[in-house]
C-alpha cells in the first residue's frame, strides 16, 4: 500500500487507518529518515486503537506503553541502540510476547530480530513537504 500525506495530521490518518486491521501480537517496523513522520505515525496509531494518551518520542526513554485503547501500545526507538545485547537489556523479545501492538522506530538497525511477520512500514519526505507512507 501507498499513502501521502500532505501534513502531520494527514500522517496520524493513515496510521489511524492502518491500525483498525491490526490484530494482537502485530509489530509495525517503521522506518525513515528524521523528521519523515514515524512518531506522528505512531500517534496515529495510539489514537487509532482509542488511547487518548499523549504520544512521544522514547528516543531517550527507549520504550513508552499507551493503555486505555483496544490494545496496549508499546513503543520502542532503536536510534541510540549500538547493540543488540541493549535489545536484551530492554527486554525486547517480552515486549514481543505482550498481548498487544508493538510500534518500532528504526527497526532497520536491527532488522534481524524484527519478527518475520512485522509490517514494515517506510516514511518518507516528498515534494512539498508532503510524506510518502508504504507498507
Amino acid at each position: 500500500m501507498k499513502r501521502v500525506a500532505t501534513n502531520a495530521e494527514a500522517t496520524r490518518a493513515v496510521a489511524m487507518e492502518f491500525v483498525s486491521g491490526l490484530e494482537v501480537g502485530k509489530v509495525v517496523a517503521l522506518v525513515g529518515d528524521l523528521g519523515a513522520g514515524k512518531t506522528e505515525f505512531v500517534k496515529g496509531l495510539a489514537a487509532g486503537l482509542g488511547s487518548t494518551a499523549v504520544v512521544t518520542s522514547p528516543t531517550f526513554t527507549l520504550i513508552h506503553e499507551y493503555r486505555g485503547g483496544r490494545l496496549p501500545l508499546y513503543h520502542m526507538d532503536f536510534y541510540r541502540l549500538s547493540s543488540e545485547d541493549e535489545l536484551d537489556e530492554i527486554g525486547f523479545d517480552e515486549y514481543l510476547s505482550r498481548p498487544g501492538i508493538c510500534a518500532v522506530e528504526w527497526a532497520n538497525r536491527f532488522p534481524e530480530r524484527i519478527p518475520g511477520a512485522a509490517i514494515w512500514v517506510t516514511l518518507s519526505i516528498a515534494e512539498n513537504n508532503e510524506r510518502l507512507i508504504c507498507w
